[in-house]
This record gives structure tokens, C-alpha cells and sequence, in this order.
């Protein structure tokens, strides 16, 4: 399990080639990734949200000390159920000496093709998944962030689009989240589309208060989490799996 103390981040954007031109202001993004095998700690406060400087102490904060007196607090309002609002903007643009222009799109809160997804799965590798089963994670999960390649010819009127990126995010809708199935397309895999695309959900997810965002790394990336500020087993905390016994 990783955990990781904030730092602001040395820019707004991640490091691309030169050839690419950010069209993203300073709403952008602070590195905040944790784990079920990462998990995240804060020891600061961002855009009002607080955060806690122990994990377990987030884990037990509706509790006091005095473990046989709990907090009472007031009913949750209407805005503070609210689902994270829709979001898209540009993320980069890049010009070919043909004129073509592609610009590289972040999206969350609209549908994901579950065809397309499918094929993006199949380029990183992953196993296939029934399309239903896709589809329903898709629908019950609190966060779907998408990365979409829109190539237009100046003048044409005619553009094409096609997902590269996705990543979600399941909640509680209160203290929890886990980000699950973050996968960029092999052939836009280190440009730091997948890191923006993380980052932006995690300020998402603490900007509605939700401070334990977990996540599960493959082996081959945990180095990748590492290098955002993620340290494994924090507080001596490690993920449990539950295998049938027969």
C-alpha cells in the first residue's frame, strides 16, 4: 500500500513534447493517488477541503476518542450529495505540417462507448470483460474521466474522434473513493496524458470532501505512483483479497 505526503506540484501541466501546446488554465491539478495497495495522505489543506493527516484517523473521524460517544452532525444537504459536475476542456492541441489539427479532450460525466472501451482494453492488453458487466460499472461508478484524439483539417467540417484514455472512480459519496481501470493507448502512453487524467480526478474527488482515495497498481506501475508522491503500506496497512475456500 502506498501513501503520500502533498507537495505542490513543480507546474500546472505534465511534460510533453514540444510540438504540444496546453490549453489548460491553473484549475489543473495537484497529485493526490493512493491505493488499496496506494493509498494517499494529506497534510494539507486544498481549496478548502480537509484533509487528514493519519489514515486511520480519517477511517475513525465519526468516532471520538472516547470510543462509546459518536459525533452527531447534521444531515447532509442536497448540494453536498450531489454527483461531481460534467466537466471537458481541452487538454493539449497539436498542429501537422498537413494543416490537420488533434486535439487531445478531458472529459467526465458523459457516456464511454462500451465498444470503444473494449478495443482500448484490448490494445493495453487487458483480458476482455463482458460488455454488459462494462457497461454497469460504468453507470454505478461516482466519476468517469475520458481522454478522446479529435483530428479535424481546417476547413474540412469533418473530424474524427476516438477514446485513448479512461480511468473511474467508485465512492461512498463521504470519506471513500477507489480508482479503478486507468489505461492510456499504447501509442499516447508517455506524454503524461495518464497523470493529468489522475490528477484531475483526484482534485475532483477532494474538492467534494472525499479525502481516502484508494487505488490497486499492477506491479509493472507502481514506480509510476511512487514518482507522483505514493508510498506503499502506509502505516503498516495492507490490502486484504477474499478467496473462496473450497
Amino acid at each position: 500500500m502506498l501513501t503520500h505526503n502533498v507537495a505542490a506540484p513543480s507546474s500546472l501541466c505534465p511534460i510533453l513534447s514540444n510540438d504540444w501546446h496546453f490549453h489548460v488554465s491553473d484549475q489543473l491539478i495537484f497529485p493526490h493517488n493512493l491505493n488499496p495497495n496506494l493509498f494517499w495522505r494529506a497534510s494539507r489543506k486544498i481549496k478548502g477541503c480537509r484533509l487528514k493527516a493519519s489514515f486511520w484517523e480519517s477511517i475513525r473521524s465519526g468516532i471520538l476518542k472516547n470510543n462509546t460517544t459518536q459525533i452527531v452532525e447534521p444531515p447532509s444537504t442536497l448540494e453536498e450529495e450531489e454527483e461531481p459536475l460534467p466537466d471537458e476542456f481541452v487538454l493539449v492541441e497539436k498542429s501537422q505540417p498537413d494543416g490537420e489539427i488533434e486535439q487531445i479532450i478531458f472529459s467526465s460525466g458523459g457516456d464511454v462507448d462500451v465498444y470503444e472501451l473494449q478495443a482500448l482494453c484490448d490494445k493495453v492488453g487487458w483480458p476482455r470483460r463482458p460488455l454488459s458487466k462494462l457497461a454497469a460499472a460504468l453507470k454505478n461508478s461516482y466519476m468517469v474521466a475520458a481522454l478522446h484524439s479529435v483530428k479535424k483539417l481546417p476547413g474540412s467540417g469533418n473530424e474524427q474522434k476516438r477514446l485513448i484514455g479512461m480511468a473511474r472512480a467508485t465512492s461512498d459519496h463521504a470519506f471513500n473513493a477507489t480508482i479503478w481501470d486507468v489505461l492510456v493507448d499504447p501509442s499516447y502512453q508517455g506524454q503524461g496524458l495518464g497523470k493529468a487524467m489522475v490528477e484531475k480526478m483526484i482534485r475532483t474527488l477532494l474538492q467534494r470532501d472525499i479525502g481516502n482515495i484508494t487505488l490497486f497498481a499492477d506491479s509493472r506501475v507502481v514506480e509510476f505512483y511512487r514518482n507522483l508522491g505514493f508510498e506503499p503500506d502506509p502505516e503498516g496497512i495492507k490490502g486484504m483479497f477474499w478467496y473462496p475456500r473450497y
